[in-house]
């Protein structure tokens, strides 16, 4: 009798045990873990933009090693960046990374994330609204402070007069750089309009105002395929304009190898990408907000060629 009943107590914890295995694997193949994060990175980048796909590379090469889940999406028209922010706000994501080139534009979609309980971290463009909208940090540069820097580079190259390329209307991070560079350049600095979706268009336009005007001694982009775009228009003006740029490719420091770029302000697009995932997801497993409202600077570092050699190798790797 005493062994029959253990057989039969055998019989009834069995099932049980292999009931509570079927749960726990149930539960981890239907979605995230419970302490896996999940976080959605909507920016204003188009997709194949250098630059932005540094940013994505970042991004997603930060949930592969912390085991994180990390979407992104991207569009330049504030409207529908703000509709893939209500999307995202709708799959329920732990954490939210959004760049704002028009921060009136995504404000309410942004302030949307939050009253929904989602962490916010933003990144590259909106810093001086981050916090005001609600965000717990912004990963970037400041902009003014980046083309103060610039300016004060072409000043000791000798440059007095400086077109200044601006490749997306309405983008506050861009006009805020060109400000910056006009506050500390010591001479005269002009806006000049491009279209950053026609890069042909814009090398003609460049090309144009160094024709028209031979004075032109400086050019300074903010994107670097108009970098390289801007190089091309000053060999086929027959300018002796002194060249700088914003922003890192492999083609933009072969040409400062080349002497054709004096330098490149380096805001270092992998890091936007890679550290708001990593902060994301220590809020989600430990409870960590960084940042105590104030921004986490990714630059501004400055490319020439006393360093060039070393980045240039990341650059090729597609990191910076």
């Amino acid at each position: 009798m005493k062994k029959n009943t253990s057989w039969l107590a055998a019989l009834i914890v069995i099932p049980l045990v292999l009931t509570g295995c079927t749960a726990t694997t149930g539960d981890t193949t239907a979605g995230a873990s419970a302490d896996e994060a999940v976080i959605a990175v909507v920016t204003h980048g188009t997709p194949g933009d250098s630059f932005w796909d540094v940013v994505k590379s970042g991004a997603e090469q930060a949930g592969t090693d912390l085991g994180a889940t990390v979407t992104y999406q991207g569009d330049g028209d504030p409207v529908k960046q703000s509709q893939l922010i209500d999307a995202a706000i709708a799959s329920k994501p732990d954490g939210l990374v959004v760049s704002m080139a028009n921060p009136d534009g995504v404000k309410g979609a942004v302030e949307r994330a939050i009253a929904a309980g989602i962490p916010v971290i933003t990144i590259n463009s909106g810093l001086e609204e981050s916090k005001a909208f609600g965000a717990q940090t912004h990963v970037g540069q400041s902009e003014f402070i980046a083309g103060q820097g610039a300016g004060e580079q072409l000043a000791k190259a000798g440059v007095t007069n400086v077109i200044c390329v601006i490749h997306e209307a309405g983008n506050s991070g861009l006009e805020e750089r060109c400000k910056g560079a006009a506050d500390t350049l010591g001479g005269t600095l002009s806006n000049v309009q491009v279209d950053i979706a026609n890069i042909a268009d814009a090398q003609n336009t460049i090309k144009s105002k160094l024709l028209a005007d031979p004075t032109i001694d400086g050019v300074l982009t903010l994107n670097p395929a108009v970098g390289v775009a801007a190089a091309q228009s000053i060999s086929e003006a027959a300018s002796t304009a002194t060249l700088a740029t914003f922003d890192v490719s492999a083609d933009v420091t072969k040409l400062i190898e080349d002497g054709k770029i004096l330098f490149a302000v380096d805001q270092q697009p992998y890091s936007q990408g890679y550290l708001p995932v990593v902060f994301l997801t220590l809020q989600k497993r430990n409870g960590d907000v960084v940042g105590g409202g104030q921004p986490v600077y990714s630059g501004p570092g400055y490319v020439t060629k006393d360093n060039v050699t070393q980045v240039a190798k990341y650059a090729t790797n597609g990191t910076r």
